[in-house]
């Protein structure tokens, strides 16, 4: 891992002086740097300050705020993020994309640079042991524009790990946000869907055009918007298992939505016992694709009991 910090900068106030990037600068700063987006890490790059300066505000960020950015790319979001006064660590795996990022800071908000750490690692190697500033209880939110090949893996995997992870605002290709904001019985409902709920709540957030992208995509954008329960709030539902029943949770997610055609009968044949479905009130001739979370987790606590 390499953590590239800026330990001297001056304090910064709650609205730093400087600017955003622009369409020529970022052009301008990967051709100094030798950096050519590259789909082997999803990226396109962000070249519209109006964008970047409303997905902070759609995230709600202040100068309060502990922030975790992945996929910073040449910096445009990372900007925005410093210009609310918050403090924050960028996750970005292309080694020389994380080498740059500091100098880019330095060179347009140099006041900021001092509540920035670039950490070159894979998002979905990052554990509160090797990112120590989101290993306390200290609760954080997630802001990024996250490589659409692995979106999804990477949110799931970061509210596994840091339960400190309250709330996020992310960017990801339209059909994934949609798919992660799904209610039971849409079409698009699937285990991305109800593994995010297990967590909290997901709501889409507006739609981003292409071209405000270098290079352009090839497919929409859109913003998803996450809220952690409240331990209440999952005590409620009846989410508040520890790490063993989140694990069948998901097993079962896995199993019902592996054939979504078939009833739970058949798809959970070799999970549920028969009268677990009768204990915890779930017809076995529904199909997973129509089950809340909370039916999955009475489920799986039902199968649990039904093995004692």
């Amino acid at each position: 891992m390499n953590d590239l910090h800026h330990d001297d900068a001056a304090a910064a106030g709650p609205q730093e002086a400087g600017r955003l990037l622009g369409a020529a600068d970022i052009r301008r700063i990967a051709a100094d740097a030798g950096i050519s987006p590259t789909k082997k890490f999803g990226q396109n790059f962000v070249i519209d300050p109006g964008t970047v300066r409303r997905i902070v505000r759609e995230a709600g960020v202040t100068a309060d705020d502990l922030v975790m950015e992945v996929g910073p790319g040449l910096g445009s979001l990372t900007l925005a993020i410093l210009e609310t006064g918050a403090t924050m660590t960028a996750v970005e795996i292309d080694p020389p994309v994380a080498e740059r990022l500091p100098g880019t800071i330095a060179e347009f908000m140099p006041q900021a640079a001092g509540r920035l750490t670039v950490v070159n690692r894979d998002a979905l190697a990052v554990t509160p042991e090797n990112l120590p500033d989101f290993a306390g209880e200290r609760s954080f939110t997630l802001v990024a524009n996250l490589p659409y090949n692995v979106a999804t893996p990477i949110v799931l995997t970061l509210l596994e790990r840091f339960a400190n992870l309250d709330s996020f605002l992310v960017m990801v290709q339209k059909e994934v946000a949609d798919r992660l904001a799904a209610a039971p019985g849409n079409k698009i409902y699937g285990t991305p869907s109800v593994k995010l709920a297990w967590y909290g709540r997901a709501e889409r957030a507006g739609v981003i055009g292409r071209n405000v992208f270098w290079p352009a995509p090839n497919v929409d954008s859109a913003l998803v918007r996450f809220t952690r329960y409240t331990p209440a709030e999952a005590a409620e539902l009846g989410l508040d298992g520890d790490e063993e029943m989140r694990a069948r949770v998901f097993h079962l997610i896995d199993a019902a939505f592996g054939q979504r055609r078939k009833t739970l009968h058949a798809a959970l044949k070799h999970e549920v016992p028969g009268e677990a479905f009768e204990s915890a009130g779930i017809d076995p001739t529904r199909r997973g694709e129509t089950l809340t979370v909370t039916e999955f987790a009475a489920l799986a606590a039902a199968a649990q009991e039904a093995e004692r």
